[in-house]
């Protein structure tokens, strides 16, 4: 019965599942049903199963796995093209779904211990993304065909991608790899984030036209420290995830990698905000002219896919001396205009002031009561100003840590 495995070979556009190890492995025991050979695939999918929490059958949830995140000329020409594929390309991906449903079908019949056939890994991680493929490849009623189900792939992909593009919701910049993507991405939502409300109706309305194709702005986050500037951002990575949005992120060390940093963005279907966060510049360094050339749009434009959202605690963004107004160089007010013109280069500038007590003690009540913690107003405000004046000020991060550390006292007794 492992012969059925053999068909695998078979394999048109999704050829690339030949290469990895397990099916190797796999490929080995359909050639010689041998004991040793079923033990060596067992051990690995349950390997497999603990990293990627697979669960049931774990050959199957293995190869549907491997087909949610494959690259290959289809999923490639899906995400790029936003689903658009040629007639002949979604034939051959039916072709190669035909293969992988009949594996799917035998698999249960093939001599593997029932630990394998119905796993529950310590950890169990259902995506949303795996879970459709699984729910359009394993479907015993025979609802979808080869041919809706590859177009149900082509959608996939071109919603979420491949590779680490499928899996991420964002990406930092490496100069010798490249995107590297993020895997755990703090899981901060809008509205966690207490008060702002225009702030953040401002971000999302420019956010959403930007997904659209509509005309959207950079845009310049700036006020206090710990107000949730960077929050803001990084919640939208969260929030449209699904709808085809990553976050990359890079410093101020990388502003001289901005060209190739484009470039990589423009190689996917996929629209990405450029995150420089805590951007900030000293007179002696340069690189605000490579972040100013990019917004410009030098000899080489900036992609439509990519949008720049920055943070910084400072409204002028190129730290500014009284010699540059009284200086000794002739025209003076050049240096001063040059100084200031990159904040202008940003087509939207949200200030978020530190908040007045009224709103810290809000703040900290909100988050209090997201946490379960059942102390009357009047005792929580008052350890929460005496929180306050023992450390730097207001903010949503200072209300943060008092309620950490409260939830810290209450647990410990």
């Amino acid at each position: 019965m492992a012969r059925i495995f053999s068909e695998l070979e078979q394999l048109l556009v999704y050829r690339n599942l030949l290469q990895d190890e397990v099916i190797k492995k796999l490929m080995a025991f359909a050639k010689d049903e041998c004991p040793k050979l079923r033990g060596d695939l067992a051990g690995e999918l349950i390997v497999k199963a603990e990293e990627l929490g697979l669960a049931g059958n774990l050959l199957n949830s293995y190869i549907i796995h491997l087909v949610s995140f494959d690259n290959n000329v289809f999923s490639r020409t899906a995400e790029k093209t936003g689903g658009k594929v040629g007639a002949s390309l979604l034939k051959a991906a039916a072709y190669d779904i035909t293969i992988l449903k009949k594996v799917f079908r035998q698999s249960q019949q093939c001599g593997f211990d029932s630990i394998v056939l119905s796993y529950n890994p310590t950890y169990q991680k259902r995506d949303n993304n795996i879970a459709e493929v699984q729910d359009w490849l394993l479907d015993s009623t025979d609802r979808y065909s080869a041919e809706q189900v590859a177009a149900l792939l082509c959608e996939h992909y071109a919603r979420y991608g491949y590779s680490e593009m499928a899996g991420c919701r964002a990406f930092r910049w490496d100069k010798q790899k490249g995107l590297v993507g993020v895997r755990h991405i703090d899981p901060i939502r809008l509205e966690d984030i207490v008060g702002y409300e225009r702030q953040k109706k401002t971000l999302l309305r420019n956010t959403e036209a930007f997904l659209a194709g509509k005309p959207a702005h950079n845009v310049l986050l700036v006020g206090a420290r710990g107000t949730g500037k960077s929050s803001s951002v990084k919640a939208l990575a969260n929030r449209y995830y699904e709808d085809g949005l990553r976050l990359i992120e890079v410093t101020k060390n990388d502003l001289q990698d901005l060209p190739a940093v484009m470039n990589a963005a423009r190689q996917w279907g996929k629209k990405f905000i450029l995150f420089i966060d805590d951007l900030s510049f000293e007179e002696s360094e340069l690189g605000y002219k490579q972040l100013k050339s990019v917004m410009d749009g030098g000899l080489e434009t900036r992609p439509d896919n990519v949008l720049i959202y920055a943070t910084s605690n400072r409204r002028r963004l190129i730290r500014e001396s009284w010699q540059d107004r009284a200086g000794d160089e002739v025209h003076h007010q050049d240096t001063i205009h040059e100084k200031i013109s990159l904040a202008d280069r940003f087509g939207i500038t949200l200030t978020y002031p530190s908040p007045n007590q009224d709103e810290y003690l809000k703040i900290v009540e909100d988050i209090a009561r997201k946490n379960n913690i059942d102390l009357p107003s009047v005792e929580l405000r008052a350890q929460a100003l005496r929180w306050e004046m023992a450390h730097s000020g207001r903010s949503g991060r200072i209300a943060r840590q008092f309620v950490d550390d409260l939830i810290s006292k209450i647990s410990c007794g």
